[in-house]
């Protein structure tokens, strides 16, 4: 596993999971931008609020085969040897 020291954005889980939710989506919308990728319709899954679940979910939403390729591109480079 590669480690390095949490980033500026990196942040202990809030206590509130609605909170925690929309901070997670921002924190991995910032490591994705870091890698040059962008998933445009990444976001908080809303009917996760409705409580149904129980948990709110981040949604990772649609790219392209471009984007995903970079995706995988990037999880290798990350991944142990």
């Amino acid at each position: 596993m590669h480690s390095e020291p949490p980033t500026k954005t990196h942040r202990e889980p809030h206590c509130d999971p609605h909170d925690d939710v929309h901070d997670s989506a921002a924190e991995l919308r910032t490591a994705l931008q870091d890698h040059g990728i962008t998933l445009p319709s990444l976001g908080v899954d809303l009917p996760g609020f409705a409580g149904a679940y129980g948990v709110p979910l981040v949604a990772l939403g649609n790219c392209n085969a471009a984007t995903a390729r970079r995706l995988a591109d990037a999880l290798r480079k990350a991944a142990p040897r």
